[in-house]
């Protein structure tokens, strides 16, 4: 399966744990031998101002943020173009789900997941989506940006027991209806990681529900990177959901 990813996202460019020294490479050590990288651009200003306001993006400007979020952005959009026809991987950081139209919080910058539906849309690839948030915490950001633009539906999940959690992402994944399903990938739920829900099979299983779903809808899949924090998890944790979304 494909993955993007770009050498920047190497970067520690602040002092939270999603730019932690070593994430991406525990990610990449992993996943490297089973997967196909292939590289990203940078968002385009018009793709950033299609989810941001001007106010906002000044500030993360200021912040001298504005390069690895909007590469973090652009890597977004190749994992969504090139989930329209292939199931694919956006191995990206910062990280978006947290990220509103002109607010941030929880160690995002510019919101990944809108970014990229958002360009799929307007360049008419698509014109329903589907996002299933599996990240510990609640993508408010992504629900803020598109709950009110009528293309696409937000799930988050909500269980926190695994058995609850895994029959919950299977009842969504029976009843979507789009054109694409984009997974906002945190791993932070994992039984080794903050949330302490999910194996690390539990994320094959998630990506065969997304994978299946997909098929059914005769559509596309994608997912990108959000939390996860673990470093001797992570990368089989991503491995996993990878393995789940390439079967089928």
């Amino acid at each position: 399966m494909k993955v993007v990813f770009d050498e920047e996202f190497h970067q520690v460019y602040t002092g939270d744990p999603a730019a932690d020294e070593g994430r991406m490479e525990a990610i990449m050590e992993v996943i490297g031998p089973h997967v196909q990288f292939v590289n990203c651009f940078p968002a385009s200003q018009g793709d950033i101002d299609a989810v941001h306001s001007a106010d906002h993006i000044d500030h993360v400007k200021r912040l001298g943020l504005h390069p690895i979020a909007s590469l973090a952005a652009g890597g977004a959009i190749k994992a969504a173009t090139t989930g329209i026809t292939e199931p694919c991987f956006g191995l990206i950081r910062p990280p978006g789900h947290h990220a509103s139209s002109n607010s941030a919080w929880g160690f995002c910058f510019y919101n990944n997941m809108a970014i990229a539906l958002e360009h799929l849309r307007r360049s008419g690839a698509i014109q329903t989506a589907y996002v299933l948030d599996i990240d510990l915490h609640f993508g408010d950001g992504t629900v803020n940006i598109l709950q009110h633009r009528g293309y696409a539906t937000i799930h988050n999940v909500s269980a926190h027991e695994r058995r609850s959690y895994l029959e919950e992402v299977r009842e969504e994944m029976d009843l979507v209806q789009a054109d694409i399903i984009g997974i906002s990938a945190g791993f932070d739920n994992h039984e080794q990681d903050w949330g302490g829900v999910l194996r690390t099979d539990d994320y094959r299983t998630i990506g065969q529900y997304v994978r299946g779903a997909s098929n059914r809808n005769t559509g596309g899949c994608f997912a990108i990177l959000e939390g996860g924090y673990n470093h001797r998890v992570l990368g089989h944790n991503v491995l996993a959901l990878i393995e789940g979304l390439s079967e089928g």
